[in-house]
């Protein structure tokens, strides 16, 4: 029999995406596969402050305290992004590869792309860090604006602080400078990367209608004074994602960032893409619940990895208060 993959592994079943010493492992060995002997050290220093920012460790932060935006999905991403660069890097001419230093540039881009949500010790306004949705890739921008220089990066500042806004949607992509043309197909990997592992996560439809909406709630997406009401639930917000699905593969992936996901395909063979693959099943299974309304279909019970225990429960009550705050 197959094995069923886990809840916290990557589309391979192979990579548990919730630790980050696995999965700095599987990237150290993803990227000498592409540049053999070239130094791994940034990206590795990388992985460890990755992991002492998300769990409160690093001075002046609280840690991860986003229910969807959490460790695994920051890790699962990266992991993506790994394989996306290789891939990459064994298709086209010489004179188009990125070469090591502006892989490990991405690398480290990918794994703080969402350092953005996470709160600061001095900040007396926001209580989770959801609150930052609207803005929180700028606010990534910053952060790795102040990192890079401290594992000897700094001349890659212009190019990071900029690649990382291929993530969101705060800056039209249209309007992001960048002198090379690497360092902007360098953002389109970043880009499917994030939209192709949060789409083929397992988990992906529990994660939906119970910590993507909250997140929402939190900020100002879903609904906010003065404006419709865009999600009024975790199952309207389910009911919409095919159609955001859609949208996601025909303007972003297949359009904006040119269909960038086909360079994982060189490392599964035969034209597979796991990634693809497990975004189909995701959607065939939620049309198959939403024909029906067989909500119970959804049971999975996927870990969190935030850095306090109990961070649901906190989100859900402060979901709660801000939409009695609309309602009245």
């Amino acid at each position: 029999m197959l094995e069923l993959r886990r809840n916290d592994y990557d589309v391979t079943n192979s990579v548990q995406v919730s630790s980050t010493a696995a999965v700095a492992q599987a990237v150290g060995e993803l990227f000498a596969s592409a540049w053999p002997g070239e130094p791994f050290d940034r990206v590795a220093t990388a992985f460890e402050e990755f992991e002492r920012l998300f769990a409160g460790r690093m001075p002046g932060y609280h840690g991860v305290d986003t229910v969807y935006h959490d460790r695994q999905h920051s890790l699962d991403m990266t992991l993506a992004m790994s394989r996306l660069l290789v891939g990459y890097e064994s298709s086209v001419e010489p004179h188009m590869r990125f070469g090591s230093e502006r892989a490990v540039m991405a690398l480290v881009t990918s794994l703080f792309h969402d350092a953005g949500y996470i709160r600061e010790f001095d900040d007396r306004l926001h209580r989770n860090g959801a609150e930052f949705t609207l803005y929180h890739v700028t606010r990534s921008a910053r952060f790795l604006a102040r990192f890079l220089p401290s594992i000897g990066m700094e001349s890659w500042v212009p190019v990071s602080t900029r690649i990382v806004h291929f993530t969101g949607y705060e800056i039209k992509l249209s309007q992001i400078q960048l002198a090379d043309g690497r360092d902007r197909k360098c953002g389109h990997l970043l880009g499917t990367a994030d939209l192709i592992a949060q789409m083929a996560d397992r988990c992906y439809l529990e994660k939906c209608r119970d910590r993507l909406y909250p997140e929402f709630v939190l900020g100002g997406i879903a609904a906010a004074p003065g404006m419709q009401v865009r999600y009024s639930s975790g199952l309207d917000l389910l009911r919409q994602t095919p159609q955001f699905i859609r949208e996601t593969r025909a303007v972003r992936l297949n359009g904006e960032f040119e269909h960038a996901y086909r360079f994982v395909e060189p490392l599964f063979g035969g034209g597979k893409n796991p990634y693809l693959e497990a975004i189909d099943r995701n959607v065939e299974y939620l049309q198959r619940i939403l024909r029906a309304e067989r909500w119970r279909m959804l049971r999975r019970n996927p870990p969190l990895f935030t850095s306090e225990r109990n961070q649901l429960g906190l989100v859900r009550g402060l979901m709660v208060n801000r939409l009695k705050a609309l309602w009245a």
